[in-house]
């Protein structure tokens, strides 16, 4: 982790495909994020909440990691999700990304336990960095309350910044709180601030956030960039609607399950649409009503989606 490089822009929180044992398929994988960079992301971050991290193995997110390393995605453009329910599994995964040269971990509070207080958030994130021990480590909170049942609270990451300000790097907001995000953004300037929720990305940037982290990346890279780079004119407008529309589309749909089959269709490869359980795919009805909703969202596939499967809307969706 280069302390010089401090990732911004357009990442994408990357769905995990299977093979048809269950295990991550790392081909389809490369052949994913090299087509999400090809269209303009920027980064990906692996084994967050829309990559089912937590569904997967220490090892098998290791060997996902190292195979990516190995079949040539600079690791500057990877930040790993490492949080688990047990803290030296955390650790060990936390290490793992920062010897592998990862641009920065994403870290998730302690959340099998609800009503931890702040004293515990706090301790958390600081036995991971002092038993990583590693000046090259570059951390990101993940700040997902509405998941993790356990927010992170202004004064915890005043008091991680001030403890260990090399290594606090940013925090990725995924509450879909814009006023959140903006007090973040107030208080921590010195900070990367990453928002989840794709809608507030431009009022983000313009408040001095870094970018997005975010699952809509996966399907609709280049709406996604034409809203990060058009944030601050009025051309971001449109692009806006059409993110809105799109999430209002799959919002009463379990949303893995919607993402995995939007991209199966766009690649009209069924394999994208297997979930690790305890997830489960849709149902052949729910998945032709979620595909036509999202066809009726005004996304146009041509200029929207990534590589060369990219179709029009009435190819792509009926």
């Amino acid at each position: 982790m280069s302390p010089d490089v401090t990732p911004r822009g357009v990442w994408c929180a990357t769905l995990t495909p299977l093979a048809a044992s269950g295990v991550p398929d790392i081909a389809r994988l490369f052949a994913h994020a090299k087509r999400m960079f090809a269209a303009g992301v920027d980064g990906i971050a692996l084994f967050g909440t829309t990559g089912e991290g937590q569904s997967f193995s220490l090892e098998e997110r290791r060997a996902a990691l190292e195979s990516l390393l190995a079949a040539g995605i600079e690791p500057a453009r990877i930040i790993a999700a490492t949080g688990c329910a047990a803290l030296p599994d955390t650790i060990e995964l936390t290490r793992h990304a920062s010897r592998s040269g990862c641009a920065g971990v994403l870290i998730v509070p302690p959340f099998f336990f609800k009503g931890i207080n702040d004293a515990g958030v706090f301790g958390t994130y600081a036995r991971v960095i002092d038993a990583v021990a590693d000046l090259r480590l570059r951390l990101y909170l993940y700040h997902i309350p509405q998941v993790s049942g356990v927010p992170i609270a202004l004064d915890v990451i005043q008091r991680l910044v001030e403890a260990y300000p090399r290594t606090i790097a940013g925090v990725k907001d995924s509450d879909g709180n814009l006023a959140h995000t903006r007090a973040l953004l107030a208080r921590f300037p010195e900070l990367a601030v990453f928002v989840g929720h794709e809608p507030h990305l431009p009022a983000a940037l313009n408040a001095g956030g870094a970018g997005t982290i975010c699952g809509v990346a996966n399907l609709f890279p280049r709406l996604i960039r034409r809203l990060h780079d058009h944030a601050s004119t009025e051309r971001h407008h449109d692009d806006l609607a059409r993110v809105e529309r799109f999430i209002a589309a799959v919002g009463s749909y379990p949303l893995f399950a919607a993402f995995k089959a939007i991209q199966a269709h766009l690649s009209a490869d069924a394999a994208w649409g297997a979930l690790r359980l305890p997830l489960t795919a849709l149902d052949h009805e729910e998945r032709r009503r979620m595909l036509a909703a999202v066809g009726a969202a005004g996304i146009d596939f041509g200029r929207d989606a990534a590589g060369p499967y990219a179709g029009s809307p009435s190819s792509a969706m009926i």
